[in-house]
């Protein structure tokens, strides 16, 4: 897909179709009233007869319209003027991009990018329709024998800007869209792929590909590794595994040498059947997206590869796959942790937080500046923020703000949530320093308050994704989050702009 931006007149477009808004009630805006008075009307009289109320999501595709070179003129319905925010904005390009793809329509110029959104600039509204163009284009064909697709698919859109003044900043959103939607697609891919080809191996794997890139560098460690560092936790949950578990290490070295790295941590289940505290089978076939942090993490650095970030980053992908068979670890063990602090087993499908305690204490080696885990970690916050919101839990508060005004910043949407002193004691073990599993009650919180434990050198934030990681249902599948907060947290440390 081939993105750019203009800055020009509607009536002198040849292309294969111009793309303008109307608001409700049946109200032209600027730039479909240039194009209605070069028609004499021809618009207008449509809008008169009802073939368009303006309503949010409406389309009204034309064909030669008199004294238009376009060949096509598509009428995209845009709600109420003062009613128009970010989400219908990226709704409205959304099904402006179906359309237009299931048209014959392969190139476009889109004049929706001039829209007056609330608080929001040309560059949040480019960079918006890029993305929102790619994540709307997205399937997923890997597995398919028949792909499917468009005879006469969308090849080619341009953005309009008002004025050329504004043309670089469009430019610079297209860059960063297209990044970021790259890294998105990468997630998705990873993560849409079966269990019996995504495991910890195929995670290297994918991690190597990234080293196309002049700042990445990748290594691993394995389970021979994992032993001799004394990962006991790491290794338990994969022991009832066929599958090896394989911690990938992506280094970005954008910054200068010797400069503190940002250190993401992925957990990768890549699969997760709940070991011997087996899951419900309804469903089960989703636990593929256990690795959706993994995932999250490899379209993060893919994103900032891309843009090669002058900053410092190291992406850790937990990979392990929880199986029940002979060998596999039992609620009622004690597991030593690479920490030396110990752990009850409560419930094997607790297994995330076993995982990541090890690759959260094997990372302070690399004195970083700063930690973040993401991972889709408790149904809990799901019943909490459903498929909305992202939890963010943290240890220290400007990192927490950091973090929601990249949310804000993005369109990513986070929320954060309490990490009080308060709920550690429903960790308390008679057996050991502390159980996996902290009850019902708050339930992400005292996964968190576990990892907090393993995180006292170092300010850290966690990132439960157990919500917005993947869509259930029918048209179940990832969804690339949180790689747009991610970049953007990333692209603020690095001190990118959207005008330089």
């Amino acid at each position: 897909m081939e993105f750019s931006v203009k800055s020009g007149s509607p009536e002198k477009q040849r292309s294969a179709c111009i793309v303008v808004g109307v608001f409700e009630p049946r109200r032209l805006t600027a730039v479909a009233e240039q194009l209605d008075e070069i028609s004499e009307g021809y618009i207008s009289n449509l809008l008169r007869r009802g073939d368009l109320e303006g309503k949010a999501g409406q389309m009204l595709l034309l064909h030669h319209v008199p004294n238009i070179l376009s060949e096509r003129v598509l009428l995209v319905g845009c709600g109420k003027e003062r009613e128009l925010d970010e989400r219908q904005y990226k709704q409205i390009i959304s099904k402006t991009i179906k359309t237009l793809n299931e048209t014959g329509s392969m190139e476009a110029v889109c004049f929706l990018s001039e829209l007056h959104v609330k608080s929001r600039d040309i560059y949040w509204k480019v960079r918006q329709a890029v993305e929102t163009t790619q994540d709307t284009l997205y399937s997923f064909l890997a597995m398919k024998t028949k792909k499917g697709e468009p005879r006469r698919p969308l090849r080619k859109i341009v953005f309009n800007v008002p004025t050329r003044r504004e043309l670089p900043i469009g430019e610079r959103a297209v860059e960063h869209g297209l990044a970021i939607a790259a890294g998105m697609k990468t997630t998705k891919d990873v993560a849409n792929m079966p269990p019996n080809i995504c495991n910890p191996a195929y995670l290297l794997d994918q991690a190597k590909e990234l080293e196309t890139y002049p700042s990445v560098a990748v290594e691993s460690v394995n389970e021979k590794q994992m032993h001799e560092l004394g990962m006991h936790s790491y290794l338990a949950v994969g022991r009832g595994s066929a599958n090896e578990s394989i911690m990938s290490i992506i280094h970005h070295k954008g910054g200068e040498e010797g400069e503190a790295p940002v250190v993401l941590v992925g957990k990768g289940l890549t699969f997760d059947s709940g070991g011997i505290s087996l899951k419900p089978g309804e469903a089960m076939d989703e636990m593929k997206y256990d690795m959706g942090g993994a995932a999250g993490v490899l379209g993060t650095m893919h994103a900032i590869a891309q843009l090669n970030l002058p900053i410092n980053v190291i992406g850790i992908l937990a990979g392990c796959e929880n199986m029940p068979d002979a060998n596999a670890y039992r609620p009622g063990d004690i597991l030593t942790t690479m920490s030396g602090q110990t752990v009850e087993v409560l419930n094997t499908d607790a297994e995330g937080r076993l995982v990541l305690c090890d690759a959260l204490t094997f990372v302070e080696r690399y004195e970083p500046d700063l930690v973040i885990d993401v991972a889709t970690l408790t149904g809990a916050c799901i019943i909490a923020l459903g498929a909305h919101a992202t939890g963010i839990m943290s240890n220290h508060n400007p990192l927490a703000h950091e973090l929601l005004n990249a949310s804000e910043q993005s369109g990513d949407k986070a929320w954060r949530l309490p990490l009080w002193d308060e709920y550690q004691s429903q960790l308390d073990s008679p057996f050991a320093d502390m159980t996996n599993l902290g009850g019902r009650a708050a339930g992400t919180i005292t996964a968190a308050c576990f990892l907090s434990r393993f995180t006292k050198k170092y300010n850290w934030a966690h990132m439960d994704i157990a919500g917005t990681a993947w869509r259930s249902g029918k048209n179940k599948g990832a969804t690339g989050r949180p790689v747009p907060m991610l970049s953007q947290f990333l692209m603020n440390r690095a001190g990118i702009e959207s005008e330089d």
